[in-house]
């Protein structure tokens, strides 16, 4: 909402343009002679708002300076007092106007209403209305006798404030799509339990929500009859319908009530241009380097919640329909899900439903690679805090990892593990067994980097969400991106136990990018059901990892059940690294401990002797 408004009063000579800026700022009619122009003028008005009142000449000598005022002011305010200056607005002022190219409202003033008290103004006024869409409202004032002076600036102030164009189209008499838009998705975010109405709990917590102050019983009641008047169906015992809610607020916009309508949006952080504010969108959240990003608990919360209401059949899968409906307030399922193939990028029901585990899992994986992204998908869909922050309350952060030898724990719920190995080795049959995919026995060759995430239950029960990510082609790129490498926090080396040629990858790989060797990793030989076969290779795979002083690799098949032994084992290296760091020389021996020890014994030493002495 704007925080100045600038007003340009104009009109032909002799309307009482000056005399109404007088009356306003004196409270009192001057009947004595006011000069031609007055200079701009700046009140205090309601909300904070600076107004400032700008007067202006129709005289032909002062046409520069009426264009420039108009182009600086943020509304017109068109006087016009007899039939001849009647005449004159739809002749000349208002194509004037549209000539300059701006596109500002107008509030058409009829003064001197006290000259011609039986007039009725209003069929005048409509007419002029329905040909000139930018005219905002209509008033009939009088200087003299003081009457409607302020109203006059006061809708001014709220063409600006409280436009009425972007909400209502006033030759057809509707509210426009982008206003509906936005109101079926209040509706949607106040239908706490996704029934198709606004029960009377409902409607009370919008009320306060966007008023602050409840509603009282017969106020409901009549809300109710009014929109039952129009459409009887959408105001039942159950409450009101979106197309009851819908209409309410057309007929606020059509009895000049459109600052009701903004304060609804505004509520629900809509800009002027009926967009979501990009701070609220996007709030500040800077992920550190080494750090990473998480669902709190309130986020993953939120998340449960959102999927049991919108399982409306309680299978515990979302199907396309119930996600689709979940998704209606939203631009639609964020697109690198769409790039990684949702729903089959996470644990799906027989029925190809997704889960609520692999629910969770695929916005476990979407925090940590884009966290904006979730961010804005939980102001789309309804997260509210009452933190400092606002959405940033779902997300956390992780402690910065250090890439370190030494024994400790990662504090990390969700890790990247990327899939390394030659074509063919089983990179993606491994991806498809993690996510408890049948054996698939057709080979089709990854192209672009290909992601998978579920949940993995390490020993002691603790849970951690794990992201395998095959590279495909674009494997040389990621692997010289230092930033792409730094997120990894742990490396699957796979070969093929069965292909001859399979492991000499893995070496030929760790030759040209040694910058590997700073990851934890892990080795698998995969297609274990098959013929082993001696690999043409300098060293053998277990002499190969026992040289670098790593466990040996792990016989893996994606047609054994076992196989979830691996996943494991590649969460634990990522959450407890140290052992899983080739050993390529000699590491120099942690002695802080004993230096500790040491001086703990000799200061206890030299306590005793001080003591004998003292006492003997």
């Amino acid at each position: 909402m704007a925080d100045s408004v600038r007003i340009v009063v104009c009109g032909d000579e002799s309307t009482g343009k000056s005399s109404l800026i007088t009356s306003l700022v004196k409270d009192v009619f001057v009947s004595g002679k006011i000069q031609p122009v007055l200079p701009p003028i700046t009140i205090a008005a309601p909300e904070n708002i600076t107004t400032t009142i700008v007067d202006t000449s129709a005289l032909p000598q002062e046409r520069n300076t009426l264009r420039k005022e108009i182009r600086r002011s943020n509304v017109i305010c068109l006087v016009y007092s007899d039939h001849y200056s009647y005449v004159r607005v739809s002749l000349f002022w208002l194509p004037f106007f549209r000539s300059l190219g701006v596109n500002l409202p107008v509030v058409l003033c009829s003064n001197k209403s006290d000259l011609s008290p039986d007039v009725e103004s209003e069929e005048e006024m409509m007419s002029v209305m329905m040909e000139f869409k930018e005219i905002d409202s209509c008033i009939r004032a009088s200087a003299k006798e003081k009457k409607n002076v302020v109203e006059t600036f006061y809708l001014c102030q709220r063409a600006v404030t409280h436009p009425i164009a972007p909400i209502f189209d006033s030759k057809e008499q509707n509210l426009k799509p982008a206003a509906i838009a936005a109101l079926q998705r209040i509706f949607f975010l106040c239908d706490r339990d996704q029934d198709g109405y606004l029960n009377d709990y409902e409607i009370n917590q919008f009320q306060m929500k966007c008023f602050n102050k409840p509603l009282h019983e017969n106020e409901l009641g009549e809300i109710k009859a009014v929109i039952q008047k129009s459409s009887p169906d959408s105001a039942t015992e159950q409450g009101i319908n979106e197309k009851g809610f819908i209409l309410l607020n057309k007929f606020f916009a059509e009895r000049g009530r459109h600052e009701t309508v903004w304060t609804i949006l505004r509520a629900f952080h809509y800009t002027d241009s009926l967009s979501l504010k990009d701070s609220f969108l996007h709030p500040k959240f800077e992920v550190p380097p080494n750090s990473s990003a998480e669902l709190s608990p309130a986020g993953y919360r939120f998340f449960v919640d959102l999927f049991l209401l919108f399982d409306k059949d309680n299978d515990g899968g979302l199907n396309a329909e119930e996600l689709a409906a979940l998704f209606a307030p939203t631009p639609g399922v964020p697109p690198s899900w769409d790039e990684a193939s949702f729903p089959s990028s996470t644990v799906r029901s027989e029925a190809g439903h997704i889960t609520l585990q692999g629910w969770l899992a695929q916005w476990s994986m979407t925090t940590f690679v884009e966290p904006k992204t979730t961010l804005a998908y939980l102001a789309y869909l309804g997260f509210e805090s009452r933190e400092k922050g606002g959405n940033t309350a779902a997300l956390k952060l992780t402690k910065p990892r250090k890439r370190r030898k030494r024994a400790g724990r990662v504090e990390r719920n969700v890790v990247l593990c990327y899939v390394l190995g030659a074509s063919g080795s089983g990179k993606s049959c491994l991806l498809d067994a993690f996510l408890s995919r049948p054996f698939n026995t057709t080979y089709h060759p990854t192209i672009r980097p290909h992601s998978v995430v579920n949940s993995v239950e390490l020993q002691g029960g603790k849970q951690c969400y794990l992201i395998l990510q095959e590279l495909g082609d674009h494997e040389p790129s990621i692997l010289e991106n230092p930033a792409k490498l730094n997120s990894c926090d742990v490396v699957c080396y796979t070969y093929d136990s069965s292909d001859p040629d399979s492991f000499a990858h893995i070496v030929d790989l760790r030759n040209r990018y040694p910058q590997l060797d700073e990851l934890p990793a892990i080795y698998a030989a995969t297609k274990a059901d098959l013929d082993k076969t001696t690999q043409r290779s300098e060293m053998q795979p277990d002499v190969y990892t026992r040289e670098l002083g790593m466990t040996a690799p792990l016989h893996v098949s994606s047609t054994w059940n076992s196989i979830s032994e691996l996943f494991v084992t590649i969460a634990d290296a990522a959450l407890q690294p140290s052992a899983a760091y080739p050993k390529l020389e000699d590491e120099p021996v942690d002695r802080t401990n004993l230096y500790i020890w040491s001086g703990v014994a000799v200061a206890a030493v030299s306590m005793y002797f001080m003591w004998k002495r003292s006492y003997p």
